[in-house]
């Protein structure tokens, strides 16, 4: 429960730092393009607009299985704001499958794979880490490992 209301409080942060203002406090999320599991290419303006939790994880990565739901609970609490969870798996074991992990454990959030350049272009060093960015591309939050 404590996690939820943390994750509300950041999420709530995420539209409050609308103005140009504030926003010139926030670092503008780097940009980045990688492929999904499929080949599909997806990329951060993708979802230009709109407010992004951005996870970086791995397949074997036992704290992520315990983050995600509540990541995903938090993009259903907040559905009406176009909040999209994309998520960055990196440091896989050979033969992984980020995408079909995801929905094995029930959620239908995008995987990004073979995204280890873009964990570093964010400063990531670990699993799991979250990154989030408000509508106007800043990002105003991470939780990194």
């Amino acid at each position: 429960m404590k996690k939820i209301t943390y994750l509300s409080s950041l999420f709530i942060l995420l539209f409050w730092t609308t103005s140009n203002a504030i926003d010139e406090d926030f670092p503008t999320a780097p940009a980045w393009q990688l492929t999904t599991q499929t080949g599909k290419p997806i990329s951060l303006s993708d979802y230009h607009g709109k407010p992004v939790i951005l996870h970086f994880w791995a397949t074997w990565c036992p704290y992520c299985k315990k983050l995600q739901p509540k990541l995903v609970e938090l993009e259903k609490k907040y559905k009406s704001s176009g909040i999209k969870i994309v998520s960055i798996s990196f440091n896989e074991d050979d033969g992984a499958t980020p995408q079909d992990e995801i929905i094995k454990r029930g959620y239908d959030f995008i995987t990004a794979v073979n995204g280890e350049l873009v964990a570093n272009q964010y400063g990531v060093r670990g699993t799991p880490s979250t990154f989030f960015i408000n509508s106007q591309g800043k990002e105003i939050y991470k939780s990194t490992s």
